[in-house]
């Protein structure tokens, strides 16, 4: 069964798959997205849509912006963003 993900978390998560696009060389808005996930991940568990808050999780979990330094993880999260739950297709 599908999980039903509120209307304003789909939207969240398009703005974050659209954010990443802008994130590797840009430390600001490395930790704006970093931040928004973050803030993702908890609204996911509160509505239950464990699935989906795993994905975003093993995001975090690759995300560590740092300032001054281009992102290390840049592709395999843009891989992982390329997912239908990111672009709005789900």
């Amino acid at each position: 069964m599908a999980e039903e993900i509120p209307d304003d978390i789909k939207r969240d998560l398009e703005r974050a798959g659209s954010l990443h696009q802008r994130t590797a060389s840009d430390y600001e808005k490395c930790v704006e997205f970093n931040k928004l996930m973050s803030n993702l991940l908890a609204r996911l568990e509160d509505a239950d849509c464990f699935r989906t808050a795993d994905k975003v999780m093993g995001i975090l979990l690759d995300c560590n912006p740092r300032e001054g330094c281009h992102c290390d993880n840049s592709t395999r999260i843009g891989e992982k963003m390329k997912s239908p739950l990111f672009s709005g297709t789900s």
